[in-house]
């Protein structure tokens, strides 16, 4: 992942953030808390406001963090550790966002869109 990538999300990471903050939205640490019943109940199928694809993408994003090999070497100095940043950052950033709209689905148990995939 190049700086480009990294600051855009680092600026959806900061969107995500202020989101939490509107009045009668999830708190951040509500969010936090909710992400181990949130991916519980997408992989029973009980959810599905968070596809298998996308929750696909965020175990291939950890392995490529924890992973020797990468894209950009991290023992280049800085280089190296912006790519698994902007990976990490991507991953919570996703996490957030979707454990917010989990825990309105809770709330009201209404259906929500499926995160990762298109609006019809």
């Amino acid at each position: 992942m190049d700086r480009k990538r990294s600051a855009a999300a680092a600026g959806q990471a900061w969107q995500i953030y202020r989101e939490t903050l509107e009045p009668g939205a999830p708190g951040l640490w509500e969010r936090v808390r909710a992400v181990p019943r949130m991916l519980k109940s997408v992989l029973s199928g009980r959810y599905k406001g968070m596809s298998l694809k996308t929750l696909g993408f965020l175990a291939l994003g950890l392995v490529y963090i924890v992973s020797p090999i990468d894209g950009i070497p991290d023992m280049i100095p800085v280089v190296g550790i912006v790519d698994d940043t902007g990976m990490a950052l991507w991953m919570v950033a996703v996490l957030i966002r979707s454990a917010g709209d989990f825990v309105a689905w809770e709330r009201g148990g209404r259906p929500t869109v499926v995160v990762g995939e298109p609006i019809d």
